[in-house]
């Protein structure tokens, strides 16, 4: 499968997040919900590199993608708190296309961190979805 179907995938199963999370958050801690979650990502996860065949690879990880590995781990952990913390909150229609305004952060950082060279598509996909974050947020 190429990158685009998978980034799709994960934009379907994205949106579901938002849906099942706001229902499941209804009469729960935020955080105690973020803590259930992570304990079946972390079995879900573990359950596919153990059927794929690829625990091995662990202890070949360098030091340098471990770290940041890491990093990524605590800020989605921060993100998943927050966004649950929003979820149980605010109105879902309006809390995840806030969350998407990582999208065009991620545009922004990727132009700075990592060079990445800005084209005009996803100049302008940033600035789009930076509109629709705005109209989400602020017109009721």
């Amino acid at each position: 499968m190429s990158w685009a179907l998978y980034a799709v995938l994960s934009a379907c199963f994205g949106a579901l997040v938002a849906i099942f999370g706001k229902i499941g958050v209804r009469d729960v801690d935020s955080n105690l919900a973020v803590a259930i979650r992570t304990i079946i990502i972390v079995l879900f996860a573990w359950g596919i590199v153990f059927i794929q065949g690829n625990a091995s690879e662990l202890f070949r990880i360098s030091q340098r993608s471990l770290i940041f590995i890491c990093l990524s781990a605590i800020a989605t952990g921060l993100s998943w708190l927050f966004y649950y913390k929003a979820l149980q909150l605010g109105e879902a229609s309006r809390v995840a296309p806030i969350d998407k305004f990582s999208v065009a952060l991620a545009v922004l950082m990727a132009f700075v961190f990592l060079r990445e060279k800005p084209t005009l598509g996803n100049v302008v996909g940033a600035m789009l979805v930076t509109m629709g974050v705005l109209v989400a947020a602020l017109v009721h």
